[in-house]
């Protein structure tokens, strides 16, 4: 038991026996008050020690953020059957142990059961609101670190969406001077040609390397702008086909994808004019392939990797589908996605993180209202109970308020848990994500 329940109990028990000790007994001493005491603290302790340690076994095997419907059933039912055999403990040690006065036969056979039934709906009452309040600090809880996790998850995915579109830039820049470079020394007028070339190119990428994708039809037109740049360099040594279905050109494919993995294969592919580099950009089903004869050249530099690894990490982040790599003894092939829909990579909007949390306050506002309802029910059937009992023992009327409200209750407990509602939520969730896909 913790300590702050420990004390909580204590002071307790201690008003409870000082009210005890001044309203109803008769004989004030230190005998009677240290009496009353010992009485107030077995049941202060035993009830609401054992309510208390219920309720903590419960949040570690079956927490309310788990399964909500199973932990309420299995709460009902604990709660119902440990304060039963609590109360008759409390009750037994009371009567039969320190006051003796009955008997265990005539404790059992029936002489105390108003005293036991009432004592029972006391405790009822307590363990219910102790539930009731476990379960809202958790949902709480829940929600909010629902909200803050979603809003870390949005920010590093755009974050590192970010970060990888950033790298586009320079690796091209980086590249494409190379290549100018090369061909200074080697044909100053195609080197020429290609810086014009280059800054038409250029401005495509300064344009598209922002947006998270573009379509099929774009990144055709700007794959081809870019193998007319290469043959200014390479000439008859690299052949270049396109056999892109016209019914895919809406589809969408992150941007510059196409001109990474054309430089890959001139990059690690030697070409010459007898043994040309072929490569063929195809659609096949959902999916863009570029395709290439495998000639590897050898490396005198170990490679980046950020070509291939960066359209793979930016796939990642806005579709569950994979890009498929196919490697074999004489070809090599990339096959991207195409994408119908398009979807969006961004930092989750407040209004959407305050929408979230309202509905958890919403959904909290619900089962706290349920439980207040539980708690109503158990103090007025008590009272009921009581009232009828001692004004009259051979008309028992409070059965009628007890079941109908009783009725009520279960009723407000099917509708709140989802025991009503959960198909429809569940089809709902279906739905919706058959639609994202």
């Amino acid at each position: 038991m913790k300590r702050k329940n420990f004390i909580v109990l204590f002071w307790v028990s201690l008003a409870v026996s000082m009210f005890f000790f001044f309203v109803f007994t008769e004989e004030k001493n230190l005998e009677n008050f240290l009496y009353t005491l010992l009485i107030s603290f077995i049941y202060s302790f035993v009830l609401g020690g054992g309510n208390g340690l219920l309720n903590s076994f419960l949040n570690k095997k079956v927490p309310w953020s788990e399964a909500t419907t199973k932990r309420a059933v299995i709460s009902i039912i604990s709660i119902i059957v440990a304060n039963f055999v609590l109360v008759y403990f409390c009750n037994y040690v009371n009567f039969v142990l320190i006051q003796k006065a009955a008997t265990t036969e005539e404790f059992f056979l029936g002489k105390y059961n108003f005293l036991n039934w009432f004592t029972i709906n006391i405790a009822l009452l307590i363990s219910a609101f102790l539930h009731a309040r476990s379960f809202m600090e958790e949902l709480k809880k829940t929600s909010r670190k629902e909200v803050v996790e979603q809003k870390l998850i949005a920010k590093s995915a755009n974050a590192q969406f970010e970060s990888l579109k950033n790298q586009l830039d320079p690796h091209f820049l980086f590249n494409s001077l190379n290549v100018l470079s090369s061909l200074i020394d080697e044909n100053p007028r195609q080197a020429q040609k290609f810086t014009a070339s280059m800054s038409k190119i250029y401005r495509y990428v300064l344009e598209q390397k922002d947006k998270e994708l573009v379509t099929v039809e774009d990144e055709i037109e700007f794959a081809k702008t870019y193998c007319e740049l290469l043959k200014t360099r390479f000439e008859d040594s690299v052949d270049f086909t396109f056999d892109v279905a016209k019914e895919d050109y809406q589809k969408y494919v992150v941007p510059l994808a196409l001109q990474l993995l054309l430089e890959n294969c001139i990059k690690h592919n030697f070409a010459t004019s007898s043994k040309p580099l072929i490569i063929r950009i195809f659609s096949d089903g959902n999916m863009l392939c570029i395709e290439n004869n495998l000639q590897v050249r050898e490396q005198i530099k170990e490679s980046s990797g950020i070509g291939l690894a960066n359209i793979v990490q930016r796939y990642s982040l806005i579709t569950e589908r994979n890009v498929f790599i196919e490697k074999s003894e004489d070809h090599f092939k990339v096959k991207l996605p195409m994408l119908v829909a398009k979807p969006q990579v961004s930092i989750s909007k407040p209004e959407d993180d305050s929408a979230a949390y309202q509905r958890a306050q919403k959904r909290v506002k619900e089962i706290k209202s349920f439980y207040m309802n539980l708690i109503s029910y158990c103090t007025v059937s008590a009272f009921l109970i009581f009232i009828n009992l001692f004004t009259s023992s051979r008309n028992h009327w409070f059965w009628f308020p007890v079941l109908g409200w009783g009725i009520g209750v279960a009723s407000h407990a099917f509708q709140v848990f989802g025991v009503g509602e959960s198909w429809q939520e569940k089809k709902i969730r279906e739905i919706m994500n058959k639609q994202k896909k």
